[in-house]
């Protein structure tokens, strides 16, 4: 499998980057991606509250995918070409 370049990449929707690269990183078991990510969201001064937040002793992949599930459908905010950047990043580096 070849690995998309930047422009094919760049024309998908957000949505469809963010299934992509945490598809991998869940495959890879890569909790670092995962709270790199959630840290740049709108909603990330909540999450840091809530159990398992990033600065918690062993956060796992489980944990990461379950916050996101929780902050899901609140949209991107000022943060999506941030977003996007790292996930095309992740994408073509893994």
């Amino acid at each position: 499998m070849t690995t998309p370049s930047f422009a094919e990449l760049d024309a998908l929707p957000t949505e469809e980057l963010r299934e992509r690269a945490f598809h991998r990183a869940r495959e890879r078991r890569d909790i670092g991606f995962f709270w790199s990510v959630l840290k740049h969201l709108p909603d990330a001064d909540e999450a840091a509250q809530l159990d398992g937040a990033p600065n918690s002793i062993g956060p796992t992949v489980d944990e990461a995918v379950a916050l996101w599930r929780e902050l899901e459908g609140h949209g991107y905010g000022e943060n999506e070409p941030l977003l996007r950047a790292a996930f095309i990043d992740y994408l073509q580096k893994h």
